[in-house]
């Protein structure tokens, strides 16, 4: 099992029952293909709601696309609606949770996941908003980006949002931002806490640390 499948995994694990949820684009949108015994109420700020798991080859619908225009399925009951009721459900906090990727997060629970400077983005898109009207944000990434850690002390790239990040998924483990902190509370088997310890730039409380073998199964 790859990294990602490995998060996108254990995301799932983090939704509740009749939850509404945004997934951002790219790694975030793989948790649909995990969620099982749970009604989750998938939506994207180009105005959808009731997404279903990502498409194969031969049922793709290029009319029917997520806010990055990847081709999304939609499940039975599911709507479609313009993007000014879309932001509204969002800047209005009826968005239970919201799962991004990012390029850095700190331990003040700073975000920076929107462009690297020199390089060509298309936008910020929806993710300012999310951050500040969902109930609970969940990063979604990996763990470092070729061997350079990406959970810092403090962000060096432009921020999206201070202060806002609740929990970190990563394929070594499970951080929670606390007031105090970061702190380790899972950790992914074969990975030990000091691995995790030492891929991480930040301080991590860790005597809450739990091994988690259940990633893998």
């Amino acid at each position: 099992m790859d990294a990602k499948e490995i998060i996108a995994r254990r995301v799932a694990m983090e939704l509740e029952d009749q939850d509404l949820v945004n997934l951002g684009i790219g790694l975030p949108t793989m948790v649909a293909n995990y969620i099982e015994g749970k009604e989750i109420y998938l939506q994207s700020e180009n105005g959808l709601i009731g997404l279903g798991p990502t498409p194969d080859e031969q049922n793709i619908d290029m009319d029917l696309t997520n806010a990055g225009g990847q081709a999304v399925t939609l499940k039975e009951g599911g709507m479609y609606f313009d993007s000014l009721l879309s932001f509204s459900i969002i800047r209005g906090g009826h968005v239970d949770k919201t799962i991004l990727g990012s390029l850095q997060v700190d331990e003040q629970g700073n975000l920076a996941n929107w462009i690297i400077p020199g390089k060509m983005v298309p936008g910020m898109g929806g993710a300012m908003d999310l951050v500040t009207g969902a109930k609970k944000v969940i990063i979604a990434m990996t763990h470092t980006n070729k061997g350079k850690p990406k959970i810092l002390k403090e962000c060096t790239l432009p921020l999206t949002a201070k202060g806002e990040v609740d929990l970190i998924v990563t394929e070594m483990g499970v951080i929670e931002v606390k007031e105090d902190g970061l702190h380790l509370i899972e950790y992914n088997a074969p990975h030990t806490v000091q691995d995790v310890i030492n891929a991480t730039e930040a301080y991590l409380h860790t005597n809450e640390a739990k091994e988690n073998t259940l990633w893998n199964k």
